[in-house]
């Protein structure tokens, strides 16, 4: 058996311990680190565990670090064995858990070879106008614009134009100051937020469900930041959430509907084929 460096010098020290009054192991080449009942705990178990240039004080460490590890999880199994059901099957616990390892990694072959991942858009809304009812909101959402810059504020009359005009190419270079100075910027006017997300950036009590509609549009100062806010569209709680906010959960579903699907039409196909060919037999009527 060949050993590192750092193994070697784990050796000198388990060699120590066993010079200190330790009985002599079978192997010297592979000593014995601990024992829990009848097993055993071995050097060449810790294989690859010393880093190159480890010292014989450090592999010490690393040793006992390990077989503290190691002697607690073998005397939790010890006692797990004593209390284990006579009537307890391992054999075919390990059969069930092993097929099941083999059926679930076959699976996502197939599922890797056979799922088509592409959703059309036609696909994504026919399935959203279909299935629409399951996606009531939990919480209110808002379409809006939102900035928080630090206070004093940096061009602030440029910010404040850049704000107001509202045209497309003031858009574009509200987006740029946002870059360059804003803390907090969302200037996408038709994504869709959680309205407490919003709120959570602003001084607490500032937006609520109860007070957006009435504060549709406004630029507050608190001192430390001024803040611009502008709503657009509000979807109160346990309102049908629209397709652009559940996007990525209708294209989840999907391909979950489509996964279970391919599994499905394999396992179905798989045994047909061996059922043709009287690699299947029932002896259930006789």
């Amino acid at each position: 058996m060949r050993y590192s460096h750092a193994i070697a010098a784990a050796m000198l020290v388990v060699a120590a311990a066993v010079g200190c009054g330790e009985p002599e192991p079978e192997n010297p080449d592979d000593p014995v680190l601990a024992r829990v009942h009848q097993r055993e705990l071995r050097l060449s178990e810790m294989e690859g565990m010393f880093p190159e240039g480890a010292t014989a004080a450090d592999s010490a460490v690393i040793i006992e670090a390990f077989a503290n590890r190691w002697a607690r999880d073998a005397i939790l199994l010890w006692e797990s064995e004593q209390h284990t059901p006579s009537d307890l099957n391992l054999d075919r616990l390990v059969r069930d858990y092993r097929a099941s390892l083999v059926r679930s990694s076959y699976e996502e072959q197939l599922v890797s070879t056979k799922l088509d991942s592409v959703i059309s858009q036609e696909e994504l809304v026919e399935f959203y106008e279909a299935t629409k009812e399951q996606y009531q909101l939990e919480k209110p959402i808002v379409r809006c614009l939102f900035m928080r810059v630090p206070f004093p504020t940096p061009k602030e009359e440029e910010l404040q134009d850049l704000w107001n005009n509202g045209k497309p190419q003031d858009t574009a270079a509200l987006a740029l100051y946002a870059r360059k100075y804003a803390e907090v910027a969302l200037l996408n006017d038709s994504a869709w937020y959680g309205l407490d997300e919003i709120a959570q950036q602003l001084p607490e009590g500032t937006l609520t469900p109860e007070n957006v509609n009435s504060k549709r549009e406004f630029s507050q100062l608190d001192g430390t930041h001024r803040y611009y806010f502008r709503l657009f569209e509000m979807k109160r709680r346990k309102e049908i959430a629209p397709l652009s906010y559940v996007e990525n959960q209708a294209r989840r579903a999907i391909l979950h509907a489509r996964k279970r699907e391919v599994l499905e039409r394999t396992r179905e196909d798989i045994f047909e084929r061996e059922l043709h060919r009287d690699n299947i037999e029932f002896f259930t009527n006789r």
